[in-house]
This record gives C-alpha cells, structure tokens and sequence, in this order.
C-alpha cells in the first residue's frame, strides 16, 4: 500500500509539471463560479428556465470529472509514446495496483470537488450525505474513460479525437431531459445516464436508491472490462 501511495503522489507531481495539463485545474473555479454566481440571477431573470435547475447542476457534476478525465488520458497516452509504460509493466507492483495507484488521486479530487460542489450549490437543498453518494458515483467517469480512451489510442494525436468523442458521450444522457419521461431511459447505454438520473431523482424530492444502485453496478462491470484491456495494451 505505501508503495501504491508514492506512485500514486509521484504521479501527480509528474503531471501538473505539464503546462498544458496545469491549466485545466481552472475549469472547476469556473464551474464553481458559475453555479454559484452564474445560473441564480440567470435564472430568477428568465422564468422558463427553472424547470431546468436540475440540469445545470447536472452539467457542473459532470464537467468535474473531466479535468482528471483529460490530464489522465493524456499522461498515460505520452508514457505509451515515450516507452515509460515499459518501464511501469516491470516495477513491483501487480497490474491491479497500478491501475490503482494511478486512479486514487485523481478520483478522490473528483470526489472532493463535487462534495464542495452539492454542499454550496444555491439551487437545491441537498443533503451531505447524498452529496458523498453522488460524487462517489460521479468520480467513477474517470477511470473508465482514461481506461477506455488508453486501451485504443496509440498516441497524442489519436488520444486528442478519442476524447473529443468520449466528451460527446458523457454528455449524450442530457437530452433524457427534454424527452417525455417513458423513454429517457432509452439512454440508459450511456453509463452517465445513471448519475444524471440519480440527481434529478435528488432535486425532484424522489428516491434515487434504484438508479443509484444500477448505475453503480455499471461502472463497477465498465472498470473491469476496461481494465483488463487496458493491462494488455499498454504494456506492449
């Protein structure tokens, strides 16, 4: 385990020396700007938005996880370029710790960034513990989208269209919104479906226990799946 945490910090350290990767820790503050100071006013102006509360909220949860999504996704993808993912495939430490040590911070600052986000939010009252389920979920997006993304693309440029793609895909379950209720589940193919749905179920005062548990049983299966292809394609 100490061994998995020093990696785990040592990692960290090596990405956020990238430029390119350091600036996308200013996406969160103005996600947090804007749901604080952004959509109130916003929506106290033009009335036909607030049956739409819920969906900003949904919108600034999801776009949390992307800064980790993306500075993951290009770490891994320029270790695989530069040969370092050889190097990685030899330390003492099982493929599963790894994934492991690799995944631990960036998903516990998601976790952390969306708890804060549920707990000064202004448009609904949100209880803290539901807010720590909720993230909990959320954050799970992380890994299997660096997993899935690493597992294909072989390098930069490849990486840089995956995620473009994977971007339109987290997003995708958002039109469930503005469908009638008897077919928004027709999204439910896109694992972010589960954790949009879990919030509104929250905002809409209705129990999220059935939608919550379905969605985090999808991503466990996705983080499985998407580890064992990653093991053997990266490594190579």
């Amino acid at each position: 385990m100490n061994k998995t945490l020093k990696l785990s910090v040592a990692d960290i350290k090596i990405i956020f020396r990238d430029p390119s990767l350091k600036s996308f820790v200013f996406l969160p503050i103005l996600l947090f700007a804007l749901i604080i100071w952004g959509v109130p006013p916003l929506v106290e102006k033009y009335d036909l938005l607030t049956p739409y509360l819920s969906l900003f909220l949904v919108v600034a949860v999801i776009e949390n996880t992307q800064m980790f999504c993306f500075i993951s996704t290009m770490a891994l993808i320029d270790e695989k370029e530069t040969d370092i993912a050889k190097v990685y495939g030899v330390v003492p430490l099982t493929k599963t710790e790894y994934i492991f040590s690799r995944f631990l911070i960036p998903y516990l600052f998601t976790v952390l960034l969306n708890v804060i986000m549920f707990t000064v939010q202004p448009l609904f009252e949100i209880s803290f513990g539901t807010g720590i389920l909720i993230s909990c979920l959320a954050a799970l997006v992380v890994p299997v989208y660096v997993l899935s993304i690493n597992s294909i693309a072989q390098n930069r440029m490849q990486g840089m269209v995956y995620v473009k793609a994977f971007n339109m895909l987290v997003l995708i379950p958002i039109t469930a919104f503005f469908v009638p209720e008897n077919i928004k589940h027709l999204f439910s193919v896109f694992p972010t479906h589960w954790i949009f749905q879990s919030i509104e179920n929250v905002t809409m005062g209705k129990d999220m226990t059935l939608v919550f548990g379905v969605g985090l049983v999808v991503f466990i299966i996705l983080i499985w799946l998407t580890s064992r292809l990653f093991i053997k394609r990266h490594f190579v």
